[in-house]
């Protein structure tokens, strides 16, 4: 069992809403898992979601048009393979999120879950947005636990963080229809200056709360950049009776 967290960094992730370790997976797992998604994207082995079907800027028009096919991300990650079980249910993990939400922790099958791609051409970018938009649950305190398979900065569409941005009061006119912020409203220009993007390696974890405005940019390179992500929440957050975030189910983790 690693450390726990110190208190300035359980005082970091209150202020900023987030907190970055570097290399918390072992190489040999990452390479493993690696290996999988590579396999399931050769063969597009289901469930998966592709660029066409997220309708944002710049992606293919249909599955039929030109890369319409290009994954956006493989669906149900840790029903995949043992590797991704293994390392959702990390004791590293699991005690660090119990810090951080003050339970115990499960994992949600019902969102992330999955191993978001961003492929070169054909990958979109993603505006500035919370995970919470479309999540049903009792409280917004939730945390993603994004795992970098790769290397991931500006250049590949690294994400990108606003620090501090889940302690906002957000009004519904600063917000488009699909909950991004609007970049033509005035009030939302200096929340975006604060944004920075977080660059990691292979190995490297970001752990991220539920109300933080996030955003990723296209992939200007030459490789196809594979991140692992999970998202927990504390035993006593609930998900709403008969909404998606309840139908997939999840997982406890040890207390």
């Amino acid at each position: 069992m690693e450390m726990p967290l110190s208190a300035s960094q359980l005082a970091q992730f209150a202020q900023d809403g987030y907190l970055v370790f570097r290399g918390l997976a072992a190489p040999e797992a990452c390479a493993a898992m690696q290996a999988v998604t590579q396999a399931h994207l050769r063969q597009q082995v289901a469930p998966v979601e592709y660029e066409a079907e997220v309708g944002y800027a710049g992606a293919p028009a249909s599955l039929d048009a030109p890369g319409g096919r290009t994954v956006r991300r493989l669906r149900a990650a840790y029903q995949r393979d043992p590797a991704f079980r293994q390392w959702a249910e990390d004791a590293r993990i699991a005690e660090w999120l119990r810090q951080l939400l003050g339970e115990p922790v499960n994992l949600t099958l019902a969102h992330h879950n999955c191993v978001m791609t961003k492929h070169p051409n054909f990958g979109t970018a993603t505006g500035w947005h919370r995970d919470i938009r479309y999540w049903s649950f009792m409280r917004n305190e939730l945390v993603s636990v994004w795992l970098a398979l790769g290397s991931e900065v500006e250049a590949n569409g690294a994400l990108k963080v606003i620090p501090g941005s889940h302690r906002l009061d957000i009004r519904r006119e600063q917000l488009d229809d699909l909950d991004f912020l609007r970049p033509d409203v005035a009030d939302n220009q200096a929340i975006f200056e604060r944004g920075i993007t977080v660059e990691l390696q292979p190995g490297d974890v970001l752990f991220f709360h539920s109300g933080l405005f996030h955003a990723a940019g296209r992939n200007n390179g030459d490789k196809v950049k594979t991140s692992v992500v999970f998202a927990y929440r504390g035993r006593s957050n609930q998900p709403l009776p008969g909404s998606r975030s309840a139908a997939a189910g999840d997982v406890a983790l040890s207390d």
